[in-house]
């Protein structure tokens, strides 16, 4: 489904992705961990268009992502949930799914796909004319997780959605993730948070300074020693 070889991103003289390969099979989740600065989120910004890749490949069932705008990589059917959500906190909950359906034409579609969203993210109907901008953090990532799915992505990017959240949230967010996963959408998942990321992916990769430096079953990774010790605090 994903190909990417050899990805190299720079700011400026600043090489923060040296080389990255990795791929992704049709319904998998794979997660990439890596302390902050390894370069986790500035590979997923090359992938949707928001910051350009110096060198190397990108390609999604076919068609390669080198130099397409961001709106061009959506259209692709790639959703993207950003670090810190990105919501438009004076808009309301419901405007801001709304938001996320832009690329849809037909009412009734959308209608269709907000039901189905809702039946994930039932708070969110009840939260609906409230604003964004007075959610709890988990309400607000659920949120931007919600909005990604109303252009019905076939992947979804998910860039540290539990940053900021106590644990009972984060392993809330676990089990949803899991849950659009077990629907058949293949998820990327860059997370600080190895414990969560090696618990739920199928596969993950390990970043460091902006290589990866470990790769394999997830599983496998988390019975590691060195992952333990290094990201597990083990």
């Amino acid at each position: 489904m994903l190909e990417v070889r050899d990805l190299r991103v720079h700011y400026g003289i600043v090489e923060a992705v040296k080389g990255v390969s990795f791929d992704l099979q049709a319904g998998e989740m794979i997660s990439l961990i890596g302390a902050n600065g390894a370069g986790k989120s500035t590979i997923l910004r090359a992938l949707t268009g928001l910051v350009p890749a110096s060198s190397g490949s990108m390609t999604f069932e076919q068609t390669s992502l080198r130099g397409l705008a961001a709106h061009q990589i959506i259209r692709l059917g790639i959703g993207h949930v950003p670090e810190g959500r990105r919501l438009f906190p004076k808009m309301t909950v419901l405007e801001n799914l709304r938001m996320g359906a832009y690329l849809q034409r037909s009412p009734r579609d959308v209608a269709a796909t907000l039901a189905d969203i809702y039946t994930h993210f039932p708070i969110l109907k009840e939260r609906g004319t409230q604003r964004a901008g007075s959610l709890s953090g988990g309400e607000q990532q659920m949120l931007a997780t919600a909005r990604a799915l109303m252009n019905r992505p076939r992947l979804l990017i998910l860039d540290e959605p539990s940053i900021g959240l106590s644990p009972i949230m984060t392993a809330e967010i676990g089990k949803i993730v899991q849950q659009i996963n077990a629907m058949g959408v293949s998820v990327i998942l860059v997370e600080q948070n190895a414990m969560l990321a090696l618990t739920i992916a199928q596969r993950s990769y390990v970043l460091e300074t902006g290589r990866i430096v470990m790769q394999g079953a997830a599983e496998e990774l988390l019975q590691d020693a060195g992952v333990k010790q290094a990201y597990l605090g083990l």
